[in-house]
């Protein structure tokens, strides 16, 4: 689907007055998701990819951390970004559902924040959270301890990933790739109303359609 050259569209989702409800997309088969916009830097890397260490990930005095593998499903197909509807209102973020299981999740959330970078959103935007195991780049950050893992957040010049237990925790940002890949039976009602605040203009979910729905639903 084509966007206007200088001013792309936001998607969006069809919202009820009760507040957002997302919906599946028809299908996964669909290969070209519509971009979000925003501007994007030129030759960052993300975290957990080969490419220079960003200067917080760098320990003064020592040698940089070396990158921790990413593990991708092989040939995975690629997951669409369901069409949205305008919000019913501006302090509303729009909402994206990806469906997926548990175990797809994550692969899902990753797909979609590849989506976001090569549509022009700046790393920086970009806050992803996970209800069950951790991004691959939070559990090895985490390794370095929390002060560090920390000032990365605060930072703000990357994509960054935590437990969605911690969305308190985290600041605001322009968008929210939330991954419902497992944890305990209540981190999703839990920890997505607080992703929801947290995502300035759009929250992406990748989980189980029916009970997003009924989270948002209840607690939006």
């Amino acid at each position: 689907m084509s966007t206007h050259a200088s001013h792309p569209e936001e998607p969006q989702i069809h919202e009820s007055a009760q507040g957002p409800r997302v919906t599946p997309a028809a299908s996964r088969t669909a290969q070209t998701p519509r971009p979000v916009p925003g501007p994007r830097p030129a030759a960052v890397p993300r975290p957990g990819r080969p490419g220079p260490a960003p200067a917080a990930a760098t320990r003064a005095g020592s040698a940089p951390r070396p990158a921790p593998p990413v593990q991708r499903a092989a040939q995975a197909t690629p997951v669409p970004v369901a069409p949205t509807a305008p919000s019913v209102s501006a302090a509303v973020p729009q909402v994206q559902l990806i469906p997926a299981s548990a175990e797809g999740a994550l692969d899902a959330a990753e797909e979609a924040v590849d989506l976001l970078l090569d549509t022009g959103r700046a790393p920086g935007d970009i806050l992803v959270l996970t209800t069950g195991d951790p991004h691959p780049w939070a559990a090895h950050e985490l390794s370095f301890g929390e002060a560090a893992y920390w000032a990365q957040h605060d930072a703000r010049d990357d994509v960054f990933y935590a437990d969605a237990a911690q969305a308190k925790r985290a600041a605001d940002r322009p968008v929210v790739v939330f991954a419902a890949n497992g944890g305990p039976a209540d981190a999703v009602a839990g920890a997505l109303p607080v992703a929801l605040t947290r995502a300035g203009a759009l929250l992406i979910v990748c989980g189980d359609a029916q009970q997003i729905n009924s989270v948002l639903g209840a607690d939006v």
